[in-house]
């Protein structure tokens, strides 16, 4: 699989970055990634998909090689800044028809881009998308009021998240098999290795800081639920067995609150497109290229 460098200076005044293929003229897939990750640590799903579809690969703020960017600026301004590097980036695929996917955070942040731009996805498929209740909305915005926001769990978690390692065999022997890395492929784990690692004076880091992962983690979109009632676009949301019960809940109420919304529950955990991309991998195809 063939992937180039892209750069946009972004409104927001940093610089997001991401990938591509050479453009071939086939679809072309749009994908963002999930928290804490980037675009390559899917490298076994993306191969596979890559078969049928062109990729745009984006890292979000602070993700992947993009700028940290200083504060994070929210959800709902990462996915308008990943629409505004798309508008620029998509010019040189010319008229070939675009899908999106997404996962976790970056399948909530497809959600408000399809509720910004109607037209501009085909279909779409979101993976385990982290859509919070109304209940649990309330009470964040709550906790964010009383500044109990950075106590969650999941932030507390990456907070004491380890970020420096001497070198890469060494952060593989202490992340293999271990917790949200629990059931990957051993290639979608050797992508997180080579990928979400940058080298560092002191052997390797995270290219995530544990400090951008507990903001993602201790923050949410605004009006989260109006721009999934806005939702046009033809849309699947596939999510694991295991995941996070909310998830399953929130899902339901969006497919009963709007026709646009399928979903299927697949085996599998928050991460399942890791531990199983060629399964997650035809299901995506099939729905976006409507086969079968």
């Amino acid at each position: 699989m063939q992937l180039l460098p892209w750069s946009h200076d972004c409104s927001a005044g940093f610089t997001l970055r991401g990938w591509h293929s050479p453009p071939s003229g086939k679809p072309l897939l749009h994908f963002l990634h999930g928290n804490g990750y980037c675009g390559r640590v899917y490298t076994p799903l993306l191969q596979l998909l890559a078969e049928d579809f062109d990729l745009w690969l984006c890292d979000v703020q602070g993700h992947g090689d993009s700028d940290h960017g200083g504060r994070f600026h929210g959800w709902n301004r990462s996915a308008e800044l990943a629409l505004e590097a798309f508008a620029e980036g998509r010019k040189a695929f010319a008229e070939a028809p675009a899908f999106a996917l997404g996962h976790s955070f970056g399948g909530v942040l497809t959600s408000l881009m399809l509720a910004q731009q109607p037209q501009l996805f085909s279909r779409t498929v979101l993976l385990d998308p982290v859509l919070f209740t109304p209940a649990m909305i309330g009470v964040m915005a709550l906790s964010d009021v009383v500044g109990l926001s950075q106590r969650n769990t999941l932030a507390s978690k990456a907070r004491k998240r380890r970020r420096e390692w001497p070198d890469r065999a060494a952060a593989h022997s202490a992340l293999h098999g271990r917790g949200m890395f629990r059931g990957w492929t051993e290639e979608a784990f050797a992508a997180y290795i080579q990928h979400a690692l940058k080298d560092s004076d002191k052997g390797v880091e995270l290219k995530c800081r544990p400090s951008r992962e507990a903001e993602i983690f201790s923050s949410f979109p605004k009006r989260l639920w109006p721009s999934l009632a806005k939702v046009a676009t033809p849309t699947q949301v596939l999510y694991g067995q295991r995941s996070y019960p909310f998830v399953a809940k929130s899902v339901a109420r969006w497919c009963a609150g709007n026709g646009h919304i399928s979903a299927h529950v697949v085996a599998g955990g928050h991460c399942f497109m890791q531990e199983q991309p060629a399964d997650t991998a035809v299901r995506v195809a099939n729905f976006l290229l409507q086969r079968g």
